[in-house]
Formats: C-alpha cells, sequence, structure tokens
C-alpha cells in the first residue's frame, strides 16, 4: 500500500484510515503564526455517506486508494442478489441487496450504473442519475387537473413510489432524478 504525505492532498483522491476508505472533499495547509503548521481537511466515508472534518499535523502520513469507477449494466434480480454484467469483460457480479441499499429502487433492468471500487474492493453501486420508467399505479388524473404545483404519489415500474404532477396517468411514462427522487418531466 502507497502512503502520501497532506502535500500530496488533492480533491477527489482515496484514503484507507482504520480499515474504512474515505475521499478528500476538500483540504487547506494552515500556516499559523505560531506553532507548526496543521492540515485541516473534510473526508468523505465512502460506505456510509457521512462527512467529517478532521485536522492533522503537516507532514503526517496516510495510506493511498486508488478509486475506481467501473460503468456496468444491472441484468436483474434473483430475489437475495443484483447481477451486474461488466461491459468490457462480460463477467456477472454478484451484489447483494442489503449492500445496495436505498439505490435498488433505482435500478431498472438493462441500465448501466457506476460501480464505485476502492483498490478491488466494492464499495458502492450507484444508479443513473436519470431514469425513463412507466407509472405502474397511482389515482387516476382528472380533466382540468393542471393547478400549478398539485402533486400525487405514484409507485414506478421499478418499485419507487415518487411525487408526480396530477395530470399524469397509470402507463405513462416519467423521467426521474434518482440523486433526489424527483419528477423531472414526462417521457
Amino acid at each position: 500500500m502507497a502512503t502520501i504525505s497532506t502535500a500530496d492532498f488533492r480533491n477527489g483522491m482515496g484514503l484507507k484510515i482504520n480499515g474504512k476508505y474515505y475521499t478528500i472533499v476538500e483540504f487547506q495547509h494552515v500556516k499559523p503564526g505560531k506553532g507548526g503548521a496543521f492540515v485541516r481537511y473534510k473526508i468523505k466515508d465512502l460506505q456510509s455517506g457521512r462527512t467529517i472534518d478532521q485536522t492533522c499535523n503537516a507532514g503526517s502520513k496516510f495510506e493511498n486508494v486508488q478509486l475506481i469507477t467501473r460503468e456496468m449494466q444491472y441484468l436483474y434480480n434473483d430475489g437475495t442478489s443484483y447481477y451486474f454484467m461488466d461491459n468490457e469483460t462480460f463477467d456477472q457480479i454478484p451484489v447483494s441487496e442489503g449492500f445496495i441499499g436505498e439505490n435498488a429502487q433505482w435500478l431498472k433492468e438493462n441500465d448501466n450504473c457506476q460501480l464505485l471500487y476502492a483498490d478491488t474492493e466494492l464499495l458502492g453501486v450507484n444508479p443513473p442519475m436519470f431514469i425513463e420508467a412507466e407509472i405502474t399505479s397511482t389515482d387516476p388524473g382528472f380533466k382540468g387537473d393542471t393547478v400549478q404545483g398539485g402533486t400525487k404519489p405514484a409507485t414506478i415500474e421499478t418499485g419507487a413510489t415518487i411525487q408526480v404532477p396530477m395530470y399524469l396517468n397509470q402507463g405513462e411514462k416519467v423521467k426521474v432524478d434518482t440523486r433526489t427522487g424527483k419528477f423531472v418531466s414526462r417521457v
């Protein structure tokens, strides 16, 4: 494992601290008038997504981790695992349902997803930023129901429930932002 010092810090760089993987969000070298220089930095835990503020002495050593994002196609779910295919080698990789967590509600068969690796360890599965999905169930809309800002819950084909405008009906396709879970437009 390569070690780096605080002089080598770059935004987006991967670090391994106490067996956990982090990415540097931002950092600042501080040289006070009295005392030694230090580094104030903000890191993001790649497993939990939490952001942590830290400080350390300038020149402190850290374990560097190579972060790799690989694009893979989501194939299917067999009830316990989600299967992804590497677009270059065509290898299939099973990923447990618990590991994917909330992002599972945005996975649609044959969509390309981003899988984040630290060295060889899988850290996360990110669905596409936007998906197009069919509304499978919602209350019927009424003619003239175009009140600005009026929404109703709708279930889309991936199983997620989102808020859509009143005029949309079952069977229509919508575009959804997977980062926020919000309706973007009718397709």
